[in-house]
């Protein structure tokens, strides 16, 4: 994929200018110093390791959605009908290029994956509703599936007569065939007694433990295999690992932009392949542009604050000023997530839970075992006591053993069943996670287990 390009267009501009500008030739990329400077707004001497949460905005990305939003309560109106829908389109033809899709119709803007996810499964819903599936046909979906979709499974598909196959993955994983093998023992589940799989959901970066799926052969034997649809939820993907919505062969596809890809809160892609099917699909907040195709419809959802929809121009220049543009930021990241992941585990004397190849800009690391992660509580207990006490932002995971006589040890020979999901974006610097690595260290000192803390109601 070639180098993305801006519209050039800024909320200071009322000429609209469709045609792609060149980006203008850098003397030389942003500075260290310069990049500190655009997150100076982040709380002092916190070890911010967590960018997979809620991500990270530029401050000059947040100076450019203040110019539009006072640009729209200078004059509403004007903005409203005039300017709003051709910035929203400038977006929507940029995200195009970004992710390879065909036509600028199969792209929609939404707030953010949740939304995306409740478009597809009210889609998918309605059909077992109205009896074009059958009562018990199928979803199938990964067992670390964002819980916001699993939600949404339960209000619009199962409650609709739809059945759920849940397909387990190992962690930690050591290959994708290990994935491939659970997930097509999960579409032979699904098929069982005529039943048909209507639906699969996909991860393609999972959020808890992360791992990064193989997404593009998944959506192979889903064709092969006959699923109707096939839905990749890629909420941490743009941004973390290049995405290409024809390679991938998805009917729908979804990723945030304010996690990997620089926007302020919250804005997403909704990736929706053209069929006979396009046109019934709806955003689940009706208003006047019901019936208009979903990228319209989702475009004027009632009077609120757009401005985040509009920053993609923004944040396409924002990310050209770095060597390579954003596959630079990407390689960048992997890199030095690994790096950081591997001298926190030599430092604990535990492991990766994957191979380097197998992660985006997040890494699952071990914990001591000493520290008594034995349950989802103690796995929060922990994340707010480094937050609380040693100020480093990291959560924390749970992994409980299959088989207490097998799982990986620490060198203390006790079982791993905690692993921290260090995230590395460009202004995080060695010392976050140096701070991190004597955190723990210092527990293990004091002989501290998360027995000790007592949880928040």
């Amino acid at each position: 994929m070639g180098e993305i390009r801006s519209h050039g267009d800024n909320p200071e501009d009322d000429n609209n200018h469709n045609h792609l500008q060149k980006k203008p030739k850098l003397s030389s990329f942003i500075t260290q110093s310069q990049i500190q400077q655009e997150f100076a707004h982040h709380q002092p001497g916190v070890a911010r390791i967590n960018n997979g949460s809620f991500g990270s905005c530029p401050g000059s990305i947040i100076a450019a959605q203040k110019r539009w939003q006072l640009k729209f309560l200078q004059q509403p109106d004007d903005f409203f009908f005039n300017k709003l829908p051709a910035q929203i389109l400038r977006s929507r033809t940029l995200i195009k290029d970004l992710i390879n899709a065909d036509d600028i119709s199969e792209v929609s803007i939404v707030d953010n994956a949740t939304t995306a996810a409740a478009i597809v499964l009210q889609h998918v819903g309605w059909a077992f509703a109205e009896g074009r599936f059958n009562k018990g046909d199928t979803v199938v979906m990964l067992h670390c599936a964002f819980q916001a979709v699993k939600k949404s499974i339960e209000a619009y598909v199962t409650r609709a007569g739809g059945s759920v196959i849940v397909v387990h993955l190992p962690f930690p994983i050591s290959s994708n065939e290990e994935i491939i093998s659970e997930f097509r023992l999960g579409l032979a589940k699904g098929k069982l007694n005529g039943r048909k799989v209507r639906l699969a959901i996909i991860d393609h970066i999972t959020s808890m433990p992360s791992v990064i799926i193989p997404v593009r052969e998944l959506v192979t034997i889903c064709r092969e295999e006959g699923v109707n649809q096939v839905f990749v939820d890629a909420a941490h993907a743009v941004g973390s690992i290049p995405v290409d919505v024809k390679d991938t062969g998805a009917d729908f596809y979804v990723s945030n932009l304010h996690k990997w890809f620089f926007c302020s809160p919250s804005v997403a892609l909704l990736y929706c392949r053209k069929s006979s099917l396009s046109s019934d699909l709806h955003h689940p907040v009706v208003s006047h542009e019901y019936g208009n195709g979903l990228a319209i419809e989702s475009a004027w959802i009632g009077t609120r604050d757009y401005s985040s929809q509009l920053l993609v121009p923004e944040v396409i220049d924002f990310v050209n000023r770095f060597d390579g543009g954003i596959h630079g930021i990407m390689k960048r990241n992997h890199d030095a997530v690994i790096e950081m992941g591997k001298m926190l585990a030599k430092s604990w004397g535990t492991n990766l839970g994957s191979p380097p190849e197998m992660y985006p800009s997040m890494a699952m690391v071990g914990l001591p075992s000493c520290l008594g992660v034995l349950s989802d509580d103690d796995a929060l207990n922990l994340r707010n006591h480094l937050r609380d006490q040693f100020r480093v932002e990291v959560p924390i995971h749970y992994q409980p053993l299959k088989d207490t006589e097998v799982g990986p040890r620490d060198e203390g020979c006790g079982f791993i069943t905690g692993y921290a999901r260090i995230s590395h974006q460009v202004y995080n610097t060695i010392d976050d996670y140096l701070k991190f690595r004597d955190a723990v260290n210092q527990m293990m000192q004091d002989g501290f287990n998360c027995k000790m803390l007592v949880s928040r109601e």
